[in-house]
């Protein structure tokens, strides 16, 4: 069954914050890889100007698969997730997030739109800081498999 493209434009305040802790942020990196010393030494990040670790680049994922996970799960929706991939991920940042930080996502369904016998989700995160100002722009493509895909 083909997704509701009336649901293009619906928006998901959102439901809960998220706190940023430097454990968190070190076993992202850890996980990942990725030695870079802001990310799990907060004097480093300190000198480097910041006012504790940052996170990597890839950390929002976190907060955003939960709200992506929502719109997913919204029956009205009519997504079948068993049929679901991930088809693309963007982070455009307006500035980096570091421990402390208390995060929000409102997301947004950018579009719907099929090709090829398959479904094309395109869904906006706005993650904003305790202040309500603007850290990062989000933006994920889910592919829903056709019948015969």
């Amino acid at each position: 069954m083909p997704l509701d493209p009336s649901f293009t434009g619906r928006t998901y305040p959102p439901d809960s914050t998220y706190e940023v802790g430097r454990e968190k942020i070190r076993e992202f990196a850890l996980a990942i890889g990725d030695a870079n010393p802001v990310y799990t030494d907060p004097e480093a990040a300190r000198a480097a100007g910041y006012p504790d670790v940052i996170a990597p680049p890839t950390f929002l994922t976190v907060i955003n698969l939960d709200a992506i996970n929502a719109i997913a799960e919204d029956p009205e929706l009519g997504l079948d997730y068993s049929r679901m991939v991930h088809g693309a991920q963007s982070f455009t940042y307006a500035r980096p997030v570091h421990a402390g930080d208390v995060l929000r996502i409102t997301t947004t369904v950018e579009d719907i739109m099929a090709r090829a016998g398959n479904d094309f989700l395109t869904v906006r995160g706005e993650i904003v800081d305790a202040d309500g100002r603007l850290v990062c722009t989000t933006r994920a493509q889910l592919v829903v498999r056709g019948e015969g895909a």
